[in-house]
């Protein structure tokens, strides 16, 4: 018999997640398969159990919480033999992983996808010793987004971070940066660095238009010293999806990417607290399989 594993965050989306866990199990034991459900109840604990499911080989592995727990839970994937498909019910604030591959974003809608025949195989980063699905960031602003309330999440959703971020370009706090990509590099000052896989980042799906999950490229955008007047026109830029041809961003696809600084510099991955600088970053191209949503004919 097939075999299934449920990572489940008990804590995520108004602690409704367990109010699911019953639903996914349905579809999945109608689909053939044996069910095993673990709940997280501290940091990592995704993690432990996505790579008992790969040394098990399982052949599915369903995320239900935010991105936080979605991060934890492909980090166990990293260096395996064997990797499950992987199936998506997103619960957090963002969603920026669901978003980019059309998984509803109601988890109602989201659990029925699970009965899809469709699987599509997307890239995935790997930034110094761990995976990422969706976005690096380092600098100043990078920083800003842990300091996000769970409040304003709750109250602004994506728009909680853009507010946080101009904030914190009211400051103009940058920080010296040298960064090296594909033989060429960049150095000079900036309040923000940003690594991107997918289209959506933070919520705001034309972030990076020209992304995809399956392009082989990690797109980067580098702020330069930006000044309280122009604030407004890097925020319409974040809405309509014109960032890179700001005049003060620099804007590059990559396969490999150094990021380092002179400076103590934090970073921010797929929404959580990352490491400090420096940062190795490459692409993983077509490293595991996700069940999406059938395609309308």
């Amino acid at each position: 018999m097939k075999q299934a594993m449920i990572i489940i965050n008990p804590s995520s989306g108004k602690e409704e997640a367990l109010e699911y866990v019953r639903q996914v199990e349905d579809i999945l034991h109608e689909k053939g398969y044996e069910v095993t459900v673990n709940e997280t109840a501290k940091a990592l604990d995704a993690t432990e159990f996505c790579m008992t499911a790969c040394k098990e080989c399982y052949d599915l592995v369903v995320s239900i919480g935010g991105d936080g727990t979605l991060h934890e839970t492909i980090n166990g994937l990293i260096d395996q033999d064997h990797r499950p498909i992987l199936g998506v019910i997103p619960l957090g604030t963002v969603n920026d992983f669901a978003r980019a591959l059309d998984i509803p974003l109601d988890p109602e809608k989201a659990i029925q996808t699970l009965t899809s025949s469709a699987v599509k195989t997307v890239d995935m980063g790997k930034m110094n010793d761990r995976l990422f699905a969706n976005v690096v960031a380092a600098g100043s602003l990078a920083e800003s987004l842990s300091s996000v309330s769970s409040e304003d999440k709750s109250k602004l959703g994506a728009f909680a971070y853009l507010k946080e971020g101009i904030k914190e370009l009211m400051s103009n706090p940058s920080h010296p940066f040298t960064i090296t990509y594909d033989g060429e590099t960049w150095v000079g000052e900036s309040p923000l660095f940003l690594a991107a896989l997918t289209n959506s980042v933070g919520g705001f799906e034309k972030l990076v238009p020209d992304a995809s999950v399956d392009d082989g490229l990690i797109h980067c955008f580098i702020v330069k010293n930006i000044n309280v007047f122009n604030t407004i026109t890097v925020g319409t830029s974040l809405l309509f999806g014109s960032l890179k041809d700001h005049k003060d961003v620099v804007y590059f696809t990559a396969k490999n990417v150094h990021v380092s600084s002179s400076e103590q510099i934090l970073t921010n991955v797929d929404g959580e607290d990352g490491p400090p600088l420096p940062l190795e970053l490459r692409i993983l191209p077509a490293h595991i399989q996700v069940i999406v949503p059938e395609e309308d004919s």
